[in-house]
């Protein structure tokens, strides 16, 4: 797909901790909707972002992690590679992680004082993890974060300490809610979160709880 055809340029940003006994292999596969998406035909080829200053898809031997800094031309049907992707990734993962996606309008040009209407750019969180208290520990500790930034412009954070505990309660009951349905035979509900994919299997421990 050229850069004229694509209606967005898609730019995929993060770090994924991966198992110790992960190989090449199992990662190339994975990443498959990905490099395929772009045309290539394995992850060497594909692997190269659409800006060269942007290091690409690598991974770090050493400390085992999947880091992503990558651009490609697409279109909505992306969302559904970064559906399948990530759903692959949940099978490698050692620990959860949030991957950033944003849709660049390409049709748009804010320099143009005659176009009419807006940019159709759009930004989506997608989490990945072994199990579903792991996606569920990042997605809580992302917003726990952007949530105390935002309000610690108006308190001291040692008065945040309460809406930290409705933080954690809320995640408590999704994580309850996800548990009893599985344990009745029902396929997990969706785990919120602007876009975002979550594992589905596992179980195990709820997210733990930060103060």
């Amino acid at each position: 797909m050229s850069q004229y055809d694509a209606a967005f340029e898609i730019h995929v940003h993060g770090e994924v901790p991966l198992r110790d006994t992960v190989k090449f292999a199992e990662i190339q596969e994975a990443l498959k909707p990905l490099w395929s998406y772009a045309g290539a035909k394995s992850l060497a080829d594909g692997a190269a972002s659409a800006y060269e200053e942007e290091p690409g898809i690598k991974f770090d031997t050493h400390d085992q992690v999947l880091e992503i800094c990558w651009t490609v031309p697409g279109n909505e049907d992306f969302r559904q590679a970064l559906d399948d992707m990530c759903m692959n990734l949940n099978e490698l993962a050692r620990e959860g992680a949030a991957i950033e996606v944003t849709f660049y309008d390409n049709d748009f040009d804010e320099e143009d004082d005659e176009q009419e209407g807006e940019a159709r750019d759009d930004f989506a969180m997608y989490f990945v993890g072994p199990t579903p208290a792991a996606i569920m520990q990042v997605q809580r500790d992302l917003l726990v974060e952007d949530t105390v930034h935002l309000m610690e412009r108006h308190f001291d954070g040692s008065e945040l300490t309460e809406v930290v505990g409705a933080i954690d309660r809320l995640f408590e009951k999704r994580f309850d809610a996800l548990n009893n349905s599985m344990q009745l035979g029902k396929p997990p509900r969706g785990s919120g979160g602007g876009g975002g994919s979550g594992g589905s299997h596992g179980g195990g421990r709820k997210p733990r709880h930060l103060h």
